[in-house]
């Protein structure tokens, strides 16, 4: 899923790299470490929050996601977001954002 509107606020610049993109997770979550596997292996920096230990970090994914704490969910500088994107996802929106 997409999501094109911004969702940038107070507690995202707080909790986000300027220019990363962040991706929030949990530990336990298969497709967050499969995500940071590719990301790693692609050469793709990004800057990791782990909603179990951030509350903030989970109100913002659940914002964007329609009150669901679905994860991994990426928020790229421009406030837009990805849930559960395959890296080449992630690629193509950075790629768009340069």
């Amino acid at each position: 899923m997409q999501t094109q509107r911004p969702v940038i606020h107070n507690v995202t610049m707080d909790l986000t790299a300027a220019n990363l993109p962040t991706v929030f997770t949990t530990r336990w979550c298969g497709y967050c470490i499969r995500l940071k596997s590719q990301l790693n292996r692609a050469g793709i920096e990004f800057h990791e929050i782990d909603i179990e230990d951030h509350a903030d970090g989970a109100e913002i994914v659940a914002d964007i996601n329609d009150g669901n704490l679905t994860v991994p969910t990426v928020v790229f500088r421009d406030g837009t977001a990805l849930t559960n994107p395959s890296v080449a996802q992630v690629g193509s929106r950075l790629t768009s954002l340069n």
